[in-house]
């Protein structure tokens, strides 16, 4: 069940926080107010910011990243590739980055990356869904097959 155990994962924090019930280390209320109103993320949205944690890219790397992490599971298209960044800009998750972030590569190209706010969002998101995932084994452990 959520919230036994000596530690509570990031998202119970986060909601802890936001009724004011609880502290997250260098976050007041309203920015775990700002990471739980995004919760639960798109599915689109939580691959997109997977792809951009350990670096920077364009879209078409972006597209390419998911669809390997997926093994083809998801196939982000152009509309929905770029409408995801766009609203994902919009909301603070993601920056694009000014200049060339790689002076080899094509000067048309923008690049993305995840922003401090996008990181506490994914991990909050993978949070929830890990105890989504805890949950679905509890019962299954306790209604038998």
């Amino acid at each position: 069940m959520l919230g036994q155990g000596p530690v509570l994962r990031a998202h119970e924090r986060f909601t802890a926080v936001v009724r004011g019930q609880g502290k997250v280390e260098g976050m007041d209320r309203e920015r775990a107010r700002q990471v739980t109103r995004l919760l639960p993320l798109k599915p689109v949205w939580f691959h997109i910011l997977l792809a951009l944690r350990e670096e920077a890219a364009h879209g078409f790397a972006i597209r390419s990243r998911v669809e390997e992490r997926t093994e083809g599971g998801i196939r982000l298209w152009p509309v929905t590739l770029y409408g995801s960044i766009r609203q994902m800009v919009e909301e603070g998750l993601i920056e694009a980055l000014e200049g060339d972030a790689d002076p080899d590569d094509d000067g048309r190209r923008r690049y993305y990356a995840l922003t401090p706010f996008g990181r506490e969002v994914l991990l909050a998101e993978a949070d929830r869904m890990e105890a989504l995932v805890r949950a679905a084994r509890a019962v299954r452990i306790a209604g038998g097959p």
